[in-house]
């Protein structure tokens, strides 16, 4: 009964993987290049990061964040990235400690606090796999508005910065919402490329899951 249970759990997750919510929907449309714009998804392993430019004609990211805090004052951003994730799993490990493993065991199975991390880029970055879409004006603004509104405010209305270091190249905030098993990093941005008319997948739990959908071959 129990082996049934779990090859019957198995089964549904598989098909949440390939399933894509929005079968219709198609990201790479080349009538938009000149009048949609380009958005990036990348794939750290797992975890997936929505990568957008800082300005664009509907919205500049400069009015609600301070880039000289965030990156290096000598480097020109042009592009920040934006990822959900467990608040303690980024501040212990973003300069690259091993992770321990209550830290672990919790973002994996308890709810915990989250938060927002943000990462400048002069360029593209290429170090991961990488992939990109064109997206709508309308659609464009409703992304933008979508990961603004992820940030959790102060009593002022300002973000709550958690702590930002120039020399990493970003800074993490304080998010809305807990995080969890049921809505973790990966589900935070197919619940993102789903408002902005990209293919997602009905279980996004695994970043590949994410990749997998976006499509392939966009020359944008």
């Amino acid at each position: 009964m129990t082996l049934s249970i779990i090859l019957s759990i198995i089964i549904c997750l598989i098909i949440g993987y390939f399933t894509p919510r929005n079968w219709r929907n198609n990201s790479c449309d080349m009538t938009l290049l000149d009048k949609g714009i380009s958005i990036y998804i990348y794939n750290t392993g797992i975890h997936t990061d929505i990568l957008v430019p800082v300005k664009t004609k509907n919205w500049d990211w400069q009015q609600y964040f301070n880039l000289k805090l965030i990156a290096n004052q000598s480097v020109s951003i042009n592009y920040l990235a934006f990822g959900l994730g467990d608040r303690a799993y980024f501040l212990e490990t973003y300069t690259g400690t091993s992770l321990p493993i209550l830290t672990t065991f919790k973002a994996m199975f308890l709810p915990t606090p989250s938060a927002m991390r943000v990462l400048a880029y002069r360029n593209i970055p290429q170090q991961y796999e990488i992939k990109c879409a064109i997206i709508t004006q309308t659609n464009y603004r409703r992304l933008m508005e979508f990961i603004n509104n992820s940030f959790q405010l102060d009593t002022q209305g300002n973000k709550i910065n958690l702590l930002v270091d120039s020399n990493y190249g970003g800074g993490f905030y304080a998010a809305k919402n807990s995080y969890s098993i049921l809505r973790a990093c990966n589900d935070w941005t197919a619940e993102a490329m789903k408002l902005a008319g990209v293919k997602t997948p009905l279980w996004s739990g695994l970043s590949s899951s994410i990749m997998y959908h976006i499509n392939s071959g966009c020359n944008c």
